[in-house]
Parts: C-alpha cells; structure tokens; sequence
C-alpha cells in the first residue's frame, strides 16, 4: 500500500540525480526505446541515476552500456546546465520509494559509432521491450507527457548536432 503524501511533503523532496543520453546514429536520427514497464507508449532515450560519488559523465558511460549493451559511441556534448522534472503526485509514493519528487538530470550528447546489431537491450536488468531511431524534433511527442518540457528542453539544446555531419 502505498503512502499519502501532502503537495508540501513532496515539495519538500529532492530530486534525483540522474543522467540522460542523447544517442545519435550518423543519419542525425536518436537513439529511443519503449520501458519495458509501462504498458502504454512510454519511449525515451537513455536515462539513469547517478552513483555516489560517480561524476555525472562516467554516469551517462556507465547507463549507456547498462541499457542498451554498447558504449560504441563518441561523447560530443554536455548540457550547459541541470534539468528538471517533477512525478505527477500520484506517482511519487510509488517510484523510488517516494524519497523525491523527481529527477535533476544532465544530459550527453553522443554520436553512435558501432553498427545496430551492436545495440542490445536484452541487458542483465532490462528497462526496454524494443527500440528505434527517430528524429530528434520527434522524441518530445514520444515520451510520456510529464517529462515532454524537459524534452522539449534538451532537443533545443542538442538540436544543432542532429545532423548527418556528427559523423
């Protein structure tokens, strides 16, 4: 059974602090995958929490071979700054225990530098069902609608490298 908990309570939570990966093939297509959890459309890119006492950059290396099986990939951004997003309410006592509120991720851009086949998500610990490239303008649209502002936030960013010259 899950806790109730008063909007004061949970904006009282932290966030936590997560990475995200921006996977882009040599098309300027990026990398998404359907969560293995949500029986809805639920794709997005690589994301995961960071370690104590891990920097965020050996994070983001560290998930992309967690999640998808391969760190063929070259890094060629980082975000300028930490992004947000909170849980709908009803969802904070249910995921991660409710210890926060939501995630503060910094993101990486990648470019990928293996081939598809190198691409595994039946992984020790699966997140994902299936996956694919898509346009990155797209990936907002794909994901589920409480984490489309930050979406929306990282394509502005990473826009410019969504190009077949990243490769």
């Amino acid at each position: 059974m899950s806790k109730s908990l008063t909007a004061a309570a949970i904006a009282a939570l932290p966030y936590r602090p997560c990475v995200g990966i921006v996977l882009f093939n040599p098309s300027g297509q990026v990398f998404v995958a359907q969560r293995i959890d949500n029986p809805g459309p639920a794709w997005q890119m690589p994301q995961g929490g960071i370690d104590d006492g891990e920097d965020p950059q050996t994070a983001a290396w560290r998930e992309m071979e967690e999640e998808i099986g391969t760190a063929k990939a070259t890094l060629l951004a980082e975000s300028q700054s930490w992004l947000t997003y909170d849980l709908p309410v009803d969802l904070v006592p249910k995921i991660w225990k409710g210890r926060f509120r939501g995630q503060r991720q910094k993101w990486f851009a990648f470019r990928f530098d293996g081939r598809d086949r190198d691409i595994d998500i039946d992984t020790k610990h699966p997140e994902f069902s299936r996956w694919q490239w898509v346009e990155f303008s797209r990936v907002p649209e794909l994901i589920v609608p409480f984490k489309q502002d930050l979406y929306r936030q990282v394509v502005a960013e990473f826009q410019h490298l969504a190009t077949t010259s990243v490769a």
